[in-house]
């Protein structure tokens, strides 16, 4: 059985009985009498309520249809896998040979589902306190959203730089792992974002694709400086 405690290092929660986190890990491909997706069914009403709250408070301004936008691009597919990949879920998910063969663990919609397990096995684990688990969400969404917006939310930096590369030099940029740094649980990787095989800027994230994400934005704000300097 794996060793779950850097995870919980990673959730800054510790649980009280670990078959709940257990079971919110577990793939139904696994060979286990449960699986997550009842989990998963009672994490997303959390996730939308605890959501629909907090951005009511937090923009008093938007109307209903710009906070439901907004609602459902964070916890939206896009967005639960972005924290999944925060957390390094991947890693520690419970699945059958062949779905793992199958790159179960790098799929989008089981990662996804695996964020809404873990917020009900919170909340069970928790004795059903809604604070405990809207504590966690909340603090979540905003280390890894800071700018929650409408124009910002999960713009693809990556593809908008290939294409500015591809239509300006013909090349697609590379992103190369320079140095890591930190605990398990809290690793840093530096990336090195090069064009032409040239280094053009370095970003650090918690994972390399927030890293090669923040890298592409950086790049793509260098772009726009020089262009609006000519």
């Amino acid at each position: 059985m794996k060793n779950f405690s850097t995870l919980e290092k990673r959730l800054n929660y510790k649980f009280k009985n670990k078959r709940f986190l257990i079971e919110a890990l577990t793939h139904r491909s696994f060979n286990k009498p449960y699986n997550n997706e009842r989990f998963e069914f009672v994490g997303d009403s959390i996730l939308s309520f605890t959501m629909a709250t907090y951005l009511y408070n937090k923009f008093p301004h938007l109307n209903e249809g710009s906070l439901s936008k907004l609602r459902s691009s964070l916890v939206s597919q896009s967005g639960l896998f972005v924290i999944a990949e925060y957390f390094s879920l991947g890693e520690y998910l419970l699945m059958s040979d062949a779905e793992e063969k199958n790159l179960g663990r790098e799929k989008k919609s089981l990662l996804a589902n695996c964020v809404e397990s873990i917020i009900a096995a919170m909340y069970f684990d928790s004795n059903a306190d809604i604070r405990v688990v809207r504590k966690f969400i909340i603090n979540t969404y905003e280390t890894i959203f800071p700018n929650i917006s409408l124009e910002t939310l999960f713009r693809d930096y990556k593809t908008i730089l290939q294409e500015l590369t591809q239509s300006l030099y013909n090349v697609l940029p590379e992103y190369r792992v320079i140095a890591t740094s930190g605990p398990d649980h809290e690793k840093l990787f530096t990336i090195g974002l090069y064009i032409n095989d040239k280094l053009y800027v370095t970003s650090t994230g918690k994972s390399k694709k927030s890293a090669e994400q923040n890298a592409a934005e950086l790049a793509i704000q260098m772009f726009e400086e020089d262009e609006n300097e000519k």
